[in-house]
């Protein structure tokens, strides 16, 4: 399928599109962590925007840097060092004090974590954990607990009223999920950072959970960054993907044009290696070799090593950013770019 053929589809190139407001921009963000040894950059010069009430995905194998990105931008990781520039809404999040930082988490920015057993305190009723975030700003108990019960209720909790004294353990998975969820979104932000947020879960209560976050940020007009390895999961909620591959994103495009024609070769690969209902293969492919450490990375192309369209220049020439002609941000050689 080439461009003339999209365009006829009815899809139209990002660049052509009217973008909405930019909520988060990041400028060159590089995250570095010292080692006995030597300084490691976990993640190099990565730069996206996010606009008001989009939903963008933040993809690629395990180690590829999502969860470190997500961490940096809610500054997280006292470990790491950041540097480039994050900012929120005008804000540059990088300069803010430790105080100013931690009054942004909960009310501007929420975040949701893989596990939500590790997220939960197993001696803390569900609503005190949900209503902990605006306990914490100098709401009244009363308060905090009927807006606990609200989001509970918006995020489909069965008998809410009855399980704000419930404890985590009394709870199914996916609705432990749900009070997560509730924990991020009780004080009403205006982003949501969702890392792998349907790991754990089986795949119906995945797909319950991800109705469930597309609903509440269509409402809402919340902007979400959802970080996953499931391209799958994606299909169907993002309006934009991001992959990234060793700490840098190799490709960007509108999510319907990704998957309709992926540029960059390690995009291809993740594709290729989901099932897909409208094809019939005897056997998935899957992606030779693994990802490069991050003190380990090889010269030139990071992913020259897997590629089956590696070239001589790959091995030693660092690919810059092309746009190709349907919009995509991408790192290849393959489209010309030194």
């Amino acid at each position: 399928m080439g461009v003339d053929t999209i365009l006829t589809d009815g899809i139209v190139p990002a660049q052509l599109r009217q973008r909405p407001e930019a909520l988060l921009q990041v400028d060159q963000l590089s995250i570095d962590i010292a080692t006995r040894d030597a300084n490691v950059r976990l993640v190099d010069n990565v730069s996206f925007g996010i606009g008001r009430g989009e939903r963008v995905a933040l993809v690629g194998e395990s180690g590829s840097g999502k969860s470190v990105t997500a961490q940096a931008l809610m500054r997280l990781n006292s470990r790491v060092k950041l540097s480039g520039r994050v900012q929120f809404d005008g804000k540059d999040l990088l300069s803010l004090s430790n105080s100013q930082m931690a009054a942004m988490r909960g009310q501007r920015m929420g975040m949701v974590f893989q596990d939500p057993m590790s997220s939960l305190d197993p001696l803390m009723t569900i609503g005190d954990q949900v209503a902990e975030t605006l306990r914490i700003r100098g709401v009244s108990k009363r308060e905090a607990r009927q807006r606990a019960l609200d989001v509970l209720d918006e995020l489909k909790v069965e008998r809410a009223a009855e399980r704000l004294d419930s404890f985590p353990h009394e709870f199914s998975g996916g609705m432990r999920q749900r009070v997560v969820l509730a924990m991020a979104l009780v004080g009403e932000p205006d982003l949501l950072i969702a890392d792998e947020p349907t790991t754990a879960l089986d795949v119906r209560v995945q797909e319950r959970v991800l109705d469930l976050l597309d609903e509440i940020s269509r409402r809402r007009s919340l902007a979400v960054l959802l970080i996953t390895h499931d391209l799958g999961i994606v299909a169907g909620f993002a309006d934009r993907v991001m992959v990234m591959y060793s700490g840098r994103i190799v490709e960007e495009n509108e999510a319907t044009l990704l998957f309709a024609e992926p540029q960059h070769p390690y995009t291809r690969g993740l594709l290729e290696a989901v099932p897909r209902a409208d094809i019939t293969v005897d056997r998935l492919r899957s992606i030779a070799g693994a990802p490069p450490a991050p003190g380990a990375r090889p010269s030139g192309c990071t992913f020259h090593p897997r590629c089956d369209h590696a070239m001589a220049m790959c091995s030693s020439v660092e690919p810059g950013e092309t746009i190709t002609p349907l919009g995509a941000r991408v790192r290849c050689h393959l489209y010309g770019a030194g």
